[in-house]
């Protein structure tokens, strides 16, 4: 059983790693003791689980576990899926991936962020998606016997991996399953996110998943196509 460093010890806090430079450490240390332990990877896509797949499969033996009650309509939570599973079949891993599927439970999402339906993306209605998420993750990890578990959803520039991380840590402390701290998107990991969905042709969903961040999305791009309209039909002003 791996023994997870201690990075609120002095010695860390003088080092001031970053929550990448945390994750390399262990991975680090994992590779130096010819550990290969298993990961429950909690995943929201195949484009966000494709950089995240190419850093941890050469250490983890992984299962992605694809639960996201956030995402509808229905067609758009199969139609992510459809390419999860297909991303995971193609890509050369060096250690086999293994996938865990949930059911469909659309209205518990619902219940867990009622009151919070007007709140900016990214708010306090993301945090409680987050955090269901992700205990959903520790709590399958802990009873299917993995030693760590992680979420694929830093590697998003548009995610908070600080208040993930934080999630996790006290989760894995309230289940007792090592949590992989990490942000994904820091080293190009999104840009290199987005080379791998070009490369398998993975369909890019336009919003994150819920129905409420597909209101801003749809939103703001209506928008800037009102502005850009706007703007085409100026009258330029006269020269004389």
């Amino acid at each position: 059983m791996y023994q997870m460093p201690d990075f609120d010890s002095v010695e860390f806090r003088k080092k001031q790693r970053n929550a990448n430079q945390k994750m390399e450490y262990i991975l680090h240390e994992l590779q130096a003791l010819e550990q290969n332990p298993k990961l429950l990877l909690h995943s929201c896509c195949a484009p966000c689980s494709s950089h995240v797949i190419s850093v941890l499969s050469d250490i983890f033996y992984i299962t992605v576990l694809y639960y996201n009650p956030n995402i509808e309509p229905r067609e758009e939570y199969e139609k992510r899926k459809k390419e999860q599973i297909r991303f995971l079949s193609e890509y050369p891993a060096k250690y086999p991936v293994d996938t865990m599927d949930c059911d469909y439970d659309n209205d518990l999402f619902h219940k867990r962020v009622k009151g919070l339906e007007q709140e900016k993306e990214g708010g306090k209605r993301c945090v409680l998606c987050y955090e269901q998420r992700m205990r959903k993750t520790a709590m399958l990890a802990r009873e299917k016997g993995y030693e760590f578990f992680a979420t694929t959803l830093s590697v998003s520039p548009y995610k908070n991996a600080a208040k993930l991380n934080e999630i996790g840590m006290a989760l894995s402390k309230e289940v007792g399953c090592n949590y992989l701290i990490s942000d994904f998107k820091k080293k190009n990991g999104y840009r290199h996110s987005i080379e791998l969905s070009a490369e398998y042709h993975l369909y890019r969903q336009d919003y994150c998943g819920c129905i409420y961040s597909m209101r801003e999305s749809r939103c703001a791009r209506c928008k800037k196509q009102q502005e850009q309209a706007e703007k085409c039909w100026q009258i330029p002003e006269s020269s004389s």
